[in-house]
């Protein structure tokens, strides 16, 4: 299955989830938006990779409270490497 979570990048830290609810909400059903605290990034889960591809398409490199957002579809978060110690 297609991925349906996107990446959204170079938020101003001020930007609540209920903002990105509300903008995201207008390409299709919004199932979860989280965003990561004092990184200035968060994720958005859309209901479908249709709608995905939608609000990618229509919000990547736009203009959103100051900054230009950066919008891909999320990887899988990499495996935390374990350090030997010797």
């Amino acid at each position: 299955m297609e991925n349906s979570k996107l990446y959204v990048g170079n938020l101003t830290y001020s930007v609540t989830e209920k903002q990105l609810e509300e903008l995201f909400s207008q390409y299709g059903d919004v199932v979860s938006v989280k965003i990561i605290e004092r990184k200035g990034f968060g994720f958005v889960e859309m209901g479908s990779p249709e709608e995905a591809e939608k609000a990618k398409e229509a919000l990547n490199e736009t203009e959103y409270e100051g900054r230009t957002m950066r919008i891909d579809e999320a990887r899988p978060p990499r495996p935390r490497r374990e350090f030997n110690r010797y």
